[in-house]
Formats: C-alpha cells, structure tokens, sequence
C-alpha cells in the first residue's frame, strides 16, 4: 500500500490566497492530505519518506477541478438533442429516455460519467440525479462513485408538480426516498461521498415541498441544489404564477442560505445578487450549456465583485454533450470579455480559483478542498504542458485555462490514492465500460422507442 507519494519537478499551482505558483515545485502527500510544499528541489526528507514519486516535469500540479453541477445519467443522452431550446429538449429527448432508466443504467451511466469527469482534470462530482422512475437509483450513483474512486455529491433531485408524470413525486415520497439513501452513503468511504436534496426547478415545485425538503435536508446537514433562472421564461413563468422572480421566492421560503446552491443563474437583477451577496448562497456557472440551449450569460463579474461565490460546471452531457473542465474555465472566461466587450474583464486565476475553490464550496468542504496548501486533502491533477498546444509557456495559469483539455491529464489523484497514472487507470477497465455503457443506451432508447444509431 503507497501511504505516501511525492510530485516534483512541474510548477505547483496553489490557488491559496496569494494565488502562488511555485515552479519548479513539489508536493508531498501522506495518505489522504498534503503535507508540504515548497519550491525547487525537494528535500532530502521528503524524498526518503515518499512510497511513489511522480514526476511532474513539463507540465502543472493544481487542485483537483470541481464540476459543481451535472447530470451523469445524461452520459447516456450526449448528442441526442442539439439545437433544441431547453423544454423543447426536456420534452424531446431527456424525458422519453429517462423513463426506461433502471439501476443498471444508472450505474453504468455514472461510471462512465465519472470516468470523463476524472479525465478531465474533475476530482469531485455533484450529481443532480432526478430520475427515479425504477428502485435504487440513488443507490447506483453512489456505489459507482464508490467503484471509481471519486468524490460526489448526490444531489438527489425531484419536482412534485408541472413536471413529465413518470418523473413526478410527492414531498413525502422525496422524503422516505432519501433517508436509506443518506443513512447508507452521507459521510461514506471516509466522507468522500455525501447526500444532499436537488429541488428540479421552481415551476416544478411547490412552495409546501421547498420548504419540507429543505428541512429535512437540513437535519442532517446536507445542502440544497437547485436550477435558479436558468431561461427567461421560467423567470416569467414564476412571476405569472407567484408574482416574484426565483431568488426574492426562495427568501420569501425561508430557503436561501449559505447551504443552497443556485445552478445557472443567468436571469438575474440586481436585487437578486444582492439577496445572494447577503445569504452566502453560491452560484454554479454552466457557460457550456448555457450556449448549448442559448439560454443567455450569467452575470459572473458582477458576481465576483459582489462577493458572492461562483463555481463552474459542465451541467450534463445532454445540454453539452462533454464534461470537460478545462473547457468550462476557458468558456467562462472567453463569454465574460465578449459580452461586456471587455478583454480584461476575467483572469485566468479567477477562473481557476471559481473551478478550484468556488467548487469546494459547493462540495461544502471549503476548509479542506480547493487549494495545495499543507492540511488539505490530496486530490491533486497534474497536466502536461510540454506539449505543442500550450508550449512555450509564459504563464502557466494562461495556459491551463486557455491551452489544456483532457488529453493533457496525466496524473490524478482523490483522497490520495492514484487514480490514473501516465494516463492510465489504475483499477479500472476503461474499454470494458465503454463497451457496457454504450450497449445499455442501445437497450435504453429501444424501449424509449427513440431511433438512434450507435457507432
């Protein structure tokens, strides 16, 4: 058994308060936590005490990346639904496929999903897992996660009302769904897994089931995920039915707080970030998606300037057909300078800081996740930098934002242990679940009676 691994020879990207980048660096892992740091050679009692040496020579050691806000069943679903607006594409696609969904599905959907995140730089996963149309879903998700060796947040979804009838339920049914679920995987396999509650969208849900769930949610500490203005015309859909725009609804609930986690977030005014600034709520930017369904562009620097804390995401592979980290930050970055007309108007810090830091948050671990400093867990990406896409680097938060994508991950690790090393998994059969994933969506879309051809 490897307790302790030691990466050298490749600039460390801290993301700390500084945003220090020590190149050339080196970190030291004992276990599951990151022990030291420092610049230029290791030590001589850093290199003694090491099991494993990684060398990082040419490329970058940063923060395992947090994608705060996707879909992993919709692995299955990735481009069955381009150039459709957002009900058209629920009503299309997501919800005739999403009803034939069993465990098994589930699972290998997940699997896979998990797979794409870790190779693309994602160490930790909040899953907003709606579908429970078969027994044990949840349940899949979670032993998945604990299959593959990530960290999740099950944010178990559900609307009780407006919603597809096979993916309806009541309150109480959320309620008695969740709580095996929690008991079973909420702090398992040494707090790498957690259980939260995922309100689907406010035109899906009923104040009475807001505030229920939000409650027993709250019980056990867990947090509340939900899409929050996501298109203009949910914003108008709720201010025709409750005469209030998302955010002052959610307030008005006794909802918003540092616990709730408000996905998208593109239709908002300025009363609306304010009442977030206040809250402590966090917002999960998807610029990827959001361009996908030409939903709009959230208001990221206001947001920044206003105190409010942003992390980024893919959403899921239906609405973007990737889950691609790196592609998240450059989109982020690239949609703020177009939209204000500013070229300055982001940094490639911020954006890592959002990706790092801002996905901690929402993991609710911002006192152990999101930065390379002494006492954090070791979930740690190291990126190839050396390479004719990025090279010669200048500046090496630049060329992580601008250069890398997955193809340049070459080590992971989560909560220590070596996922992948030089590009291969460790434990996993990557062909095998390919092959299982790919043929389940054949089984999957026969039954939903949705043609699709299959390579």
């Amino acid at each position: 058994m490897i307790a302790s691994t030691l990466i050298r020879g490749g600039a460390v990207v801290t993301v700390d308060d500084e945003g220090q980048v020590l190149d050339p660096g080196w970190v030291l892992v004992d276990n599951d936590l990151i022990t030291d740091t420092g610049t230029g050679e290791p030590p001589v009692r850093a290199r003694r005490s090491a099991d494993l040496v990684l060398d990082a020579s040419g490329g970058a050691v940063m923060p395992g990346m947090v994608n705060g806000h996707t879909h992993l069943f919709q692995t299955l679903f990735r481009g069955l639904a381009d150039d459709k607006p957002l009900l058209e594409w629920l009503r299309d696609c997501i919800w005739p496929g999403a009803t034939e969904l069993d465990a098994e599905a589930a699972h290998a959907a997940a699997t896979l999903g998990m797979i794409e995140n870790l190779r693309g730089g994602a160490t930790s996963i909040v899953d907003h897992q709606y579908i429970h149309g078969a027994p044990a879903i949840d349940d899949a998700v979670c032993r998945a996660a604990a299959e593959v060796g990530v960290r999740l947040v099950l944010a178990s979804g559900w609307a009780d009302r407006n919603y597809h009838p096979p993916l309806t339920e009541s309150a109480d049914t959320v309620i008695d769904r969740i709580r095996p679920v929690q008991a079973t995987w909420h702090g398992a396999m040494d707090g790498r897994i957690s259980v939260g509650l995922a309100p689907l969208i406010p035109w899906g849900c009923s104040d009475e089931a807001m505030e229920s769930t939000v409650s027993e949610c709250r019980s056990w500490g867990g947090s509340t995920h939900l899409h929050c203005a996501e298109t203009a015309i949910e914003v108008e859909m709720n201010l025709e039915e409750r005469g209030q725009r998302h955010v002052p609804w959610l307030k008005s609930l006794g909802v918003l707080g540092p616990d709730v986690q408000l996905a998208h977030s593109v239709w908002l005014d300025d009363s609306e970030l304010d009442l977030i600034a206040e809250s402590g709520a966090t917002v999960v930017h998807c610029p990827v998606s959001n361009m996908y369904l030409a939903s709009g562009v959230a208001r990221i620097r206001e947001m920044l300037d206003l105190g409010i804390t942003v992390a980024l995401a893919t959403d899921g592979p239906g609405s973007n057909n990737r889950q691609d980290m790196f592609e998240a930050c450059k989109a982020t970055i690239l949609l703020q300078k177009v939209d204000r007309l500013d070229a300055s108007a982001l940094q490639p810090e911020e954006v890592l800081a959002m990706a790092c830091r801002g996905g901690a948050a929402v993991m609710g671990r911002r006192d152990d996740l999101g930065s390379i400093q002494p006492g954090m867990k070791a979930d740690l990406v190291v990126v190839d930098l050396a390479t004719p896409f990025a090279s010669p680097v200048h500046r090496v938060p630049s060329a992580l934002v601008y250069c890398a994508t997955p193809r340049d991950v070459v080590h992971v690790m989560v909560d220590g242990k070596t996922l992948i090393s030089d590009r291969v998994f460790t434990s996993l059969d990557e062909k095998a679940i390919v092959a299982r994933a790919t043929e389940i969506a054949r089984q999957v879309f026969r039954r939903a009676g949705i043609p699709v051809r299959m390579f």
